[in-house]
């Protein structure tokens, strides 16, 4: 008697063999190429989700099917263990973020060995081990030998109930997301890490990442956003200072009529101090600093400002201008300064209409001169006005000519600009990697001694979510000795963000129990050739931070001499999947449209998983959830057990039929994987079934183990176990990936399904490029069609060359 199919037997029987053959440990070197397949690492939340599960299943594919097709294949996983959730769960869950994180990983563990994954555990990372994040304050410290690491005074959104720092994605609609107190900016000395540094080489490079979508590309390239224009510089009245602004419209100076600061720029209270304006502005300061920030990034709101009580100089005209806080200008772009030219800026002239500033038009349209008063600001280029001896020029002429001008006097300089700014990494939270810096009265800002790390963070810290980062309550911690001095002195609090880790932990995996540097420069220099990470898959919401960050860490890796100088890049190709919906939303815990992996696995088995969420959509296409679909994998799947169950008896011929099928199913799917259009290779295997179920008898040996090996990427349980029926006594995921014969594909002959009213009643085998006429009169001829023609006259035939012929009867 045949067994049934039972996925809860199967499933764990070929995990535990993998695992103790260690069927996908990877090793440096041998005469294999190499090939470096890496998903996205998860944040150990708890428990996997079907998001998950699509992810690692693409991987997964590409990493069976590139080890089936002779490559030396690592497929490392790992956990971004450091975070946010992890504190807020201490919190209100009263557990220690480390017990959370342990729990949560082992958890994940079990269910991710459960979907089949062909990872390389021995290669298994956390961020939070100090093994890990030990070699990360390292970098740091060489960072900050270099430059690349410095402290300045920046603005944090400030939470004056919980008195603590919080996230951007903490804030909602201005408010704390915990206590609904209403959010204020407000100075704090921060790490930043310099990225504006690399800024030319990140855009330059965009333009040979062949293997990146072409959106993501667009997405970095406006992130980092270079733009053209001039530095230059306004005195102000009475004081040796000027205030240094950028702008692409040179073309525009003559226009200006007044300056504006952020706000929050030190200068604005510095120039208003010892002025009746000083109140004023120190109010109109704190009472930006409630803004909602992203409102501040939009435009509808009210351009509001205060006069600061001075006036600066149009260097080029001698013009006086006062100077404004304004809130519209933002302190984190440009230089927090703008010169305010209202006839060609909407904000500016909005702010101009509010205070009756003077708007002076400087820039008339190609061929015609503006109403006036103007309605509205001209933003385009046209012809100079009122530009001494520029009148007249075009505006890009213009521009050129007014900078040479300014440089040869003095005024400014041309120069590039970008959007970027450097990289903030402080994070006033416990659960993150210590900063390895001391604070010394006598000695200053002193780096920890590489002989000293890690910086532990230490674990006896108590949560209550308010007052500031926790390690500064912990004296054990703040308090040590200076490493120059030996005098007390005290330890940063600050922790990093976590984008730090997950910025170069895809190296760590190349020799993940190196002790000596952060990886073996050998070993990772053998997985990072030919171009870095060879396929690297995530989601798309990570095209812009994790991705740029990583670029940049791994060219600072190779400027500190860490990384080899042929890895400039860290990914050779990137492949961004979409979103799993239901119900219309994105799966999530929040919208209550989860669909628990457990309950899918128990009932189905992961090869069912598997196969629906590699088979609904294009992997870079939103994948829309259906009950009905993963029932219908699972029925496939049972459909293949059992005609393997009931042909390992007594296999057929290998007729020639047979062998084109067979054939032309290999190149398709051979094909379809090396472009990851995964649906369709299904199909192609749903379609190979059908003939080999259809042929009135059992199909050859060689027909099912073809179909065993094209099978296993997507559902290496079933693969592996069909191998065996089959005879093999290896494994599946080991053999070698099928070949196609192109003879055996020219069809002479061709399989014509027959439908009478649309119903299958027959599959002839036909001469190839038979016409209409003589499809009709082979179909005619059969018994089943004739007894099913039986009285009835045919109205209509619809025949579709090579494949199907309809005879409509009325």
């Amino acid at each position: 008697m045949k067994e049934p199919y039972d996925p809860q037997s199967v499933e764990p029987k070929w995990q535990k063999v993998w695992e103790d053959q260690k069927t996908f440990r990877a090793s440096e070197g041998g005469s294999k190429p190499k090939y470096y397949c890496l998903e996205m690492f998860p944040y150990p939340s708890g428990r996997i989700h079907m998001g998950h599960v699509r992810n690692y299943s693409i991987g997964d594919v590409i990493a069976r099917y590139k080890k089936m097709r002779g490559f030396n294949v690592l497929h490392p996983i790992g956990w971004d263990a450091f975070g946010m959730p992890a504190e807020n769960a201490a919190i209100e869950n009263k557990t220690h973020p480390a017990k959370w994180t342990d729990q949560n990983i082992s958890s994940m563990q079990v269910q991710l060995r459960k979907m089949g994954f062909s990872y390389d555990w021995e290669r298994e990372i956390a961020t939070c081990r100090p093994e890990y994040y030990r070699w990360e304050q390292l970098v740091f410290l060489k960072m900050y030998e270099r430059g690349l690491a410095y402290k300045k005074r920046s603005f944090v959104n400030w939470c004056p109930k919980c008195e603590t720092v919080l996230a951007n994605e903490q804030v909602e609609q201005g408010r704390c997301w915990r206590c609904d107190s209403t959010v204020e900016q407000r100075p704090l000395d921060q790490w930043f890490f310099k990225i504006t540094a690399y800024a030319q080489e990140l855009l330059d490079e965009t333009n040979h990442l062949k293997g990146w979508p072409e959106r993501v590309l667009t997405m970095q390239r406006e992130w980092i956003g270079e733009s053209e224009g001039a530095e230059v510089d306004f005195p102000i009245e009475g004081k040796k200072q000027a205030i240094k602004i950028f702008t692409t419209r040179p073309d525009t100076l003559y226009g200006t009529t007044f300056m504006s600061l952020a706000a929050e720029h030190p200068l604005a209270l510095e120039l208003s101090r010892g002025t009746p304006q000083e109140k004023a502005v120190r109010e109109f300061a704190e009472k930006t600093a409630k803004m909602d920030r992203a409102k501040r990034l939009t435009d509808d709101y009210e351009k509001e400002g205060v006069f600061t009580g001075v006036s600066a100089m149009n260097p080029l005209t001698g013009k006086k201008l006062p100077v404004y806080a304004a809130n519209f200008v933002l302190m984190e772009y440009g230089t927090g300064a703008v010169m305010a030219v209202p006839a060609h800026d909407q904000r500016d002239f909005e702010f101009a209409k509010n205070y009756g500033i003077p708007i002076e038009v400087v820039i008339d349209p190609v061929g015609a001169v503006h109403e006036r008063p103007l309605q509205k600001a001209f933003e385009d280029a046209g012809v100079l006005v009122n530009s001494q001896q520029f009148t007249g020029l075009p505006s890009e002429e213009a521009k050129k000519k007014i900078v040479a001008y300014i440089e040869k006097k003095g005024m400014g300089r041309k120069t590039l600009n970008y959007k970027l700014r450097d990289w903030g990494i402080s994070r006033q939270r416990y659960w993150g990697a210590p900063i390895p810096i001391v604070y010394c009265d006598a000695c200053g800002t002193v780096p920890v001694p590489e002989k000293d790390l890690p910086v532990k963070l230490p674990l006896d810290v108590e949560f209550t979510g308010k007052g500031g980062s926790p390690l500064a309550k912990i004296a054990s911690f703040v308090n040590v000795n200076c490493p120059k001095c030996a005098k007390p002195a005290r330890r940063e609090t600050d922790t990093m963000d976590t984008f730090v880790e997950s910025s170069w932990y895809f190296l760590r995996y190349g020799s993940p129990r190196f002790d000596k540097a952060p990886f073996d420069p050998k070993a990772v220099a053998y997985w990072m050739k030919d171009g870095g990470v060879d396929q690297y898959i995530g989601g798309i919401e990570h095209a812009v931070l994790h991705l740029l960050y990583s670029r940049f860490f791994t060219k600072v890796l190779v400027d500190l001499g860490f990384l080899d100088a042929g890895v400039r890049e860290p990914f050779k190709n990137l492949l961004t999947q979409g979103m799993v919906i239901k119900d219309g939303a994105k799966m999530s815990k929040s919208k209550g449209n989860v669909v628990d992996p457990n309950y899918l696995i128990e009932r189905y088995g992961a090869d069912t998983a598997r196969l629906f969420s590699l088979f609904a959509s294009p992997p870079e296409k939103d994948l829309d959830w259906n009950d009905q679909g993963v029932e219908g994998a699972y029925r496939f799947l049972k459909r293949v057990w059992t005609l393997v169950q009931e042909s390992i008896d007594s296999f057929g011929p290998d007729g020639e039929e047979e062998k084109r099928w067979r054939n032309r199913t290999v190149k398709k799917v051979t094909e379809d994987l090396d472009r990851f259009q995964f649906n369709t290779a299904i199909a192609a295997l749903m379609e190979y079934y059908n003939a080999l179920h259809d042929l009135g008898r059992s199909p050859s040996r060689a027909s099912l183990e073809s179909f065993a090996q094209l099978l296993s990427p997507f559902a290496p349980h079933m693969g592996e176990e069909l191998w065996r029926l089959l005879g093999r006594q290896d494994l599946v995921s080991l053999s070698r990936w099928p070949a196609f014969d192109e003879s055996a594909l020219k069809v002479e002959t061709i399989l014509l399904v027959v439908q009478v009213n649309g119903t299958v009643r027959a599959r002839l085998e036909a001469p190839a490029g038979l016409g209409q006429d003589a499809a009709r009169d082979l179909a005619l001829k059969d018994e089943n069609v004739k007894r099913f023609l039986e009285g009835k006259s045919v109205a209509k035939v619809i025949h579709v060359p090579n494949k199907l012929i309809n005879l409509v009867v009325s």
